[in-house]
This record gives C-alpha cells, structure tokens and sequence, in this order.
C-alpha cells in the first residue's frame, strides 16, 4: 500500500495504527518511509519511525526510513527495489510513506497495489479535488482525524470530494475510487 497526504495529514499515525492492527492479526508489515532531503545540506531528520514507537517495538514489523536524496516524486531512487526485499523477506503488508507534500507525489501508485491518500479535514475544497495529479491516482481517499469538532468538516469535505471524483476518468474497470 502507498500512503500519501500533506502534512499533518496523520500519515505516520495512521500507519501506526493500522500496522498493529495487522500485526495483532498475524501479518508481518513493513514500512517503508521516505523523507524529504534537504537541497542545501543533503541531510533528512528521519523522523517518521519517532511516530511510530509501538509498531517499531512490534517483533512482526520492520521500518526503514530513507531520504529522498533529491529523487520526486514522493519516493526514493530505491524504493521499488526496497518493496521487493521486503517481499521476499516474508513481509506480507508492505506499507509506503511517501514524502507527500504536493499534488505531484504520486510515482508510488505504479509500485503499489493501492494507493491512499490521507487527507485532513481542512484538506481543501471540490477544487482542491479536480485537480489533475495526486487525485486521479488516489485508488482511495481517506479523510483523517475525523472525529471531536472535526467530524463536521470531515464530513463535508468527504462529500466534497466524492462529487470531484465523479469528474475525473477512470483509471480501472473494476475499480472505482472510494472516499
């Protein structure tokens, strides 16, 4: 799966969660998780794993933050061939963060077999949903942190959005993009 989403979408917290769900029901996940390098050093925080302490406490999970290393679109030069050791080292939910900060981050969704985009409920409106890139690759849309004072905005934005989503042209035949 390839997760993407602004940030503060809650993209490391999702992962968390969801990763131990899988990992409570037998599933070795790993996460691959891509941060921006910086253009004036080079250097990359490396931060996402900070947010995921219990999954990477979790003897069924392995994560891997790497940096960009100047690479666009979302990933890293590497991370198709990273996805593939996983998989062979008997990873069976491998899981991609990418850098997720734009509307051109999406080189994931040809190395996955979904790809989420995570978005908060201050996300946008419709317009912010026609738009040409991130969207029309999104094989899901998942409106995050949608609960307390929230729950009003996530909802109307989840609305927002499937109606965008009408207007876009379907990449599959069997499967139409969920909100």
């Amino acid at each position: 799966l390839g997760l993407s989403g602004p940030p503060g979408a809650g993209k490391s917290t999702f992962i968390e969660c969801f990763g131990k769900m899988l990992t409570e029901r037998k599933h070795k996940v790993s996460v691959l998780a891509v941060d921006p390098s910086s253009s004036t050093s080079g250097g990359s925080l490396l931060g996402d794993k900070t947010r995921m302490t219990e999954l990477s406490r979790d003897m069924n999970a392995y994560i891997r933050p790497s940096p960009t290393r100047g690479t666009l679109g979302g990933v890293t030069r590497t991370t198709n061939e990273a996805i593939l050791l996983c998989e062979g080292g008997g990873y069976d939910v491998v899981l991609v963060e990418t850098v997720g900060v734009g509307q051109s981050e999406f080189a994931v969704a040809d190395m996955v077999d979904m790809f989420i985009l995570l978005l908060p409920p201050a996300g946008g409106d419709e317009l912010q949903g026609i738009k040409r890139g991130i969207i029309e690759m999104a094989d899901l849309v998942a409106i995050n942190k949608a609960d307390g004072d929230l729950l009003v905005a996530a909802r109307r934005i989840q609305a927002e959005y499937v109606s965008a989503m009408k207007l876009l042209r379907k990449r599959s035949k069997v499967w139409r993009p969920k909100v």
